[in-house]
């Protein structure tokens, strides 16, 4: 499950996973989120096509993060049709190994991708994000706006 917390512009993303009662929230950070969708979306392309995508991968109530995210690592076990995501704390020694179906992947990709999206937009210039107070684009070295 994968969810936000806080307004456009300071926002948590956070990444739950649920194996019986045991809850593991892991705070990312929004473009390690967006590389993961992307590297989930790549490998679905390869598997065969899923079939029904979960529906429910929003957050549970409980939002406390039990470490941050720091190196995040995919394999593809290609015959049993699973994506192995491994996520490495950027604080201690620990480490989330998570197993999953291309279903339940492709659940996420696509979650992950409405959550980016729903932030802030971009600038054309720079890639940056557009703050509604304003934006200093560094490829206009502050002399000009940049187009909305």
């Amino acid at each position: 499950m994968v969810g936000v917390r806080g307004e456009v512009g300071n926002r948590l993303f956070l990444l739950q996973v649920r194996q019986g009662r045991r809850l593991v929230i892991v705070k990312c950070e929004k473009l390690q989120l967006s590389a993961l969708a992307e590297w989930l979306g790549q490998v679905l392309v390869d598997l065969s096509r899923p079939g029904h995508l979960p529906e429910e991968v929003g957050l549970e109530p409980e939002y406390e993060a039990d470490f941050i995210a720091g190196d995040i690592a995919i394999a593809v076990d290609v015959d049993a049709e699973t994506i192995e995501v491994t996520i490495e704390s950027s604080e201690e020694e620990d480490t989330l190994e998570l197993t999953l179906t291309k279903e339940w992947a492709g659940a996420l990709a696509i979650a992950i991708t409405r959550l980016v999206e729903a932030g802030r937009p971009t600038c054309p210039l720079c890639g940056g994000p557009l703050d509604p107070k304003g934006h200093d684009c560094p490829r206009t070295n502050g002399h000009r706006p940049p187009i909305r």
